[in-house]
């Protein structure tokens, strides 16, 4: 039975009992209770153990050297769900301490299984979002990285903080305008749409791509952007108000 199978009190219990469980443990050191609910099928179950630790990690600093001390442990498992959580808890950690994870995020990179690649994309974002003067400087340094998965993982791992701020991650995203891999070059396109759209971000995202040199990349994007607009009814601008702006600058 799934965690959203059972009621509401059912799931209060439940993460009632896991957050003792996973506590209890954590003051020991130990992890067999993590570990089963670490790898649990149900993705909202492994939600809140990492939710939990990373809390843990936070919130109670004599805990903070066993949980380091458990993910690095957990980090390698042979099971991807495992590999997976523990990348999501550095994620929630990375939100205030970045730098602690950041060796542990590089070599997950590299993991075998899309799922864990996948949570160091997750991460990134939620770190670039919420702590993103050193995320931002860690992404930087895979721009140019040999192999293009983990170039799309950092160019998808900045949109939430771009989002907001798109001058923060625009400088980023500029010395990739020469992506020849589809991939990398289809989610950096994306991004540039993703970061448009919201209140006094396009007109930064279209100053911007000015001042860029790759036309064809250009083209892509401001189709997209416009895009972006037309399908998203809570977007700042209509349509047409859109298509104006763009001709104006790029006509």
């Amino acid at each position: 039975m799934g965690f959203y199978d059972l009621s509401k009190e059912e799931r209060d219990i439940l993460v009632d009992k896991m957050q003792k469980e996973i506590e209890t443990e954590t003051k020991k050191d130990e992890f067999s209770k993590f570990l089963d609910y670490a790898s649990n099928n149900d993705t909202y179950i492994r939600k809140k153990a990492y939710l939990i630790m990373a809390r843990f990690f936070r919130d109670r600093l004599n805990y903070r050297d066993n949980v380091i001390h458990i993910i690095n442990h957990l980090f390698d498992h042979d099971n991807e769900l495992v590999r997976q959580t523990m990348v999501n808890t550095l994620g929630e950690i990375g939100k205030t301490n970045a730098e602690i994870v950041f060796d542990l995020l590089e070599a997950a990179m590299e993991d075998e299984h899309f799922k864990v690649r996948n949570a160091v994309m997750s991460s990134l974002k939620k770190m670039s979002k919420k702590n993103p003067e050193p995320t931002l400087a860690f992404a930087k340094q895979f721009l140019d990285h040999p192999d293009p998965r983990i170039r799309r993982q950092v160019v998808h791992g900045i949109e939430l903080r771009g989002r907001i701020h798109p001058e923060d991650v625009l400088p980023l995203l500029k010395e990739v305008q020469f992506e020849t891999n589809k991939k990398v070059r289809e989610t950096l396109i994306h991004v540039l749409g993703q970061i448009s759209y919201k209140d006094g971000c396009l007109p930064k995202v279209l100053r911007d791509l000015k001042t860029w040199n790759n036309e064809s990349l250009i083209k892509e994007a401001l189709n997209e952007i416009v895009s972006v607009h037309k399908n998203y009814d809570f977007s700042k601008y209509t349509n047409k108000e859109v298509q104006k702006l763009v001709e104006n600058q790029f006509s």
